[in-house]
């Protein structure tokens, strides 16, 4: 039996836009490569196309007495500020006129849900514009920092806020975990400082850099307030930020801006669905697009839902009751396609893994397997989706692919990743640098690569060769390395040229264990290397 429950969130309004990242202070527009770092997994998606009336799509929304931005303007608690840091956001968002209505756009399913949990909480409405300067409302946003979703959260801290992070489903891109998520953590910050303005700064900086400048303010008798603190420059842009947002948002028509009217209604729905199911097949039921799902779904990576949970579907109110009639005449063992594979001689959980678009991990947990250990002539249950892959058109890997399809100037190159390869090799045999890289494939410059690992890369010089370019290839020696007194992980990396990430992965090591002299590391050595 199926169960929903209702999530405030908001009547969409269609309205064309094109790409829109936040404005900086610097006159200059941002550059190509800068927008695709700063969202290299953002799809570029600026409204969500869910089922509308005839001709609604070609009429004006019609003005309504009171909508949503009124109600987020009567919750406003941060104070104005008269500060030419804020002044400067206000002038660089105002440069840019039509930012904050494409930003309202792709607001305009999550932001009642938003604004409703801050005032169960108690907590400023200020704090709903937060995603404005963390991802402008994009949840597939993805930084070079690792950071995810709505909210931006790490790896790390996502986990530590109850995240789920799998194979198949990312918490940390679920508008509606991430948010609860986002104000645990929010609150959290506040009762620690009792400020607003410096539970933002924790948020953004976290929050051992904001003890440590009160702390300097403190031993100097000097003011300990947000505005007082010596700090990094992005945190020092981070609450000016924020309030200039505040600002237009409180007085639109001052600035010039035209956000688009909101109603201050509900209209998302939690479906409980009890099991997995194919993500096409739901849409279907539910007689939406796979890629409306997906957009009100942004936590699923693949093609289904995460087989372990969570067992939940954000759907439109209007098609909920049709859903949950279709799914409860549906038996979960009809929910996901399965295949019958018979092991072939030379298979391996690995090479059937990859022939089946899954993991290892799926296949011994569906086929309760122990070990890698199987034997020709068994059978294993796969599951597989019940479309072609390029239909799951939000799924990592079809994003990934149009990252790595798109257009960019140059020649285009695919790297094979070999044993060894790093980032920063790359870069330097292809005259490029880590970040491009990273933007190329919709990576963050700080995620490992691995073996077989397809990479993009844009070749700039014209009328080279790309062995040229290349240079002459990289050729690595297995070496050990036994650890030395005062030894640490990046002292190690910088003498033999590679990354910490590197010899964590290649030794098993955590960041968090300091070594043991004696230890013995493996290292693979570019032995084409001057010197070491």
């Amino acid at each position: 039996m199926t169960q929903r429950h209702l999530i405030p969130a908001v009547a969409l309004f269609l309205l064309a836009a094109g790409c829109a990242h936040l404005p900086r202070q610097q006159a200059a527009a941002p550059t190509d490569e800068a927008e695709d770092v700063a969202f290299a997994l953002s799809m570029d998606y600026e409204t969500l196309e869910l089922p509308l009336e005839t001709g609604a799509q070609d009429s004006a929304p019609e003005a309504v007495e009171r909508d949503l931005w009124d109600r987020i303007r009567d919750g406003l608690r941060l104070e104005p500020r008269d500060d030419p840091r804020v002044e400067a956001e206000i002038a660089a968002y105002t440069r840019t006129p039509d930012f904050m209505p494409r930003v309202a756009n792709r607001a305009a399913p999550y932001l009642h849900y938003i604004v409703e949990e801050l005032e169960k909480r108690a907590m400023p409405t200020e704090l709903a514009l937060l995603p404005v300067i963390e991802s402008a409302y994009r949840p597939f946003a993805y930084s070079p920092g690792r950071a995810a979703g709505l909210w931006q959260f790490i790896p790390s801290t996502g986990r530590h806020y109850g995240l789920k992070q799998t194979w198949w489903y990312d918490g940390r891109r679920d508008v509606i975990a991430s948010t609860q998520a986002a104000l645990d953590y929010l609150q959290r910050l506040y009762d620690r400082f009792s400020d607003w303005e410096l539970a933002l700064a924790a948020y953004n900086a976290g929050e051992g850099t904001i003890m440590r400048a009160i702390r300097a303010n403190q031993s100097r008798g000097l003011p300990t307030d947000y505005w007082s603190l010596q700090l990094p420059q992005e945190t020092r842009s981070y609450v000016p930020r924020l309030l200039a947002v505040r600002a237009l948002i409180a007085e639109p028509e001052r600035y010039g801006i035209a956000l688009p009217s909101i109603p201050d209604e509900p209209y998302l729905t939690v479906v409980e669905i009890g099991s997995q199911i194919d993500l096409a097949l739901a849409a279907e039921l539910a007689e939406m697009t796979v890629e409306e799902l997906y957009r009100l779904n942004p936590g699923f990576n693949r093609w289904a839902t995460d087989p372990d949970g969570p067992h939940l579907l954000v759907v439109p109110i209007e098609v909920a009751e049709r859903f949950e009639m279709a799914l409860n005449a549906l038996p979960p063992q009809k929910r996901v396609r399965w295949e019958r594979h018979q092991i072939q001689p030379g298979d391996t959980l690995i090479t059937i893994a990859k022939r089946y678009h899954t993991t290892v991990e799926v296949l011994k947990q569906v086929n309760d397997l122990r070990s890698h250990h199987i034997r020709a002539g068994q059978h294993l249950i796969v599951p597989v989706a019940v479309k072609s892959p390029e239909h799951y058109t939000l799924s990592v890997n079809q994003r990934l692919h149009r990252i790595q399809q798109t257009q960019r100037s140059g020649e285009r190159h695919v790297h094979v990743v070999q044993p060894g390869d790093t980032l920063w090799e790359l870069a330097r045999r292809y005259r490029t640098s880590t970040q491009k890289i990273a933007a190329w494939n919709g990576i963050s410059p700080r995620d490992p690569i691995r073996p077989g690992q397809q990479l993009v890369i844009w070749l700039q010089s014209e009328g080279a060769s790309k062995a040229t370019l290349a240079g002459p290839p990289v050729k690595r020696q297995q070496v050990r390395y036994t650890v030395r007194q005062g030894d640490s992980l990046y002292s190690i990396a910088s003498r033999f040229g590679v990354t910490v990430n590197d010899l964590v992965r290649w030794n098993g090591l955590s960041k968090d264990r300091y070594l043991q002299p004696g230890q013995q590391l493996v290292v693979h050595v570019d032995v084409t290397r001057g010197s070491i």
